[in-house]
């Protein structure tokens, strides 16, 4: 069975994560969607609150596990779950750049976890969860934000009041 690990904050979840897992439901046998907790990291919704919203948003699909870590290595995570693979979205040639070190690192970690590249359609390529903080606030953001977030972290995004 081909089990793959796609791993993120998710601080929000963004319709450019979505389009991640859908390919990553389409090419693996099991997919694990992870939130990764990095405690040096300020979030604005909690653990509880992005593992409730990748759910809710992926409740459509097979063969999809959501789940979360902390304290270690990606790729010693992805090998724990019995993940032959990483799956990881580039955007950007910085992006490109990270991913690419990050690749060669974990394959010297644990050279049995390979990690597959995506790039996502050029009309979501752009967002980003800090991108999508970011338009919080100013009038009529909700029917921005509606663009590039599922209806869940919309709705989620509207009950907290993050409202400047």
């Amino acid at each position: 069975m081909n089990k793959a690990v796609y791993a993120g904050s998710f601080d929000p979840l963004t319709k450019g994560h979505l389009w991640m897992i859908e390919q990553g439901v389409k090419l693996f046998d099991e997919l694990i969607v992870a939130v990764g907790i990095n405690p040096d990291k300020k979030y604005t919704f909690t653990r509880s609150e992005r593992l409730d919203m990748l759910k809710e948003s992926t409740q459509h699909l097979p063969n999809l596990r959501v789940d979360s870590f902390d304290n270690q290595f990606l790729v010693n995570y992805a090998r724990a779950q019995g993940a032959q693979y990483i799956l990881r979205g580039i955007r950007t040639s910085s992006d490109y750049e990270y991913e690419r070190n990050m690749r060669y690192i974990n394959d010297d970690l644990v050279p049995s976890v390979n990690t597959i590249f995506l790039m996502p359609p050029r009309e979501i390529a752009e967002v980003s969860s800090t991108m999508v903080k970011g338009m919080v606030g100013p009038e009529g953001w909700e029917s921005i934000l509606g663009k590039y977030v599922p209806e869940a972290v919309l709705e989620l995004f509207k009950a907290k009041n993050l409202d400047r």
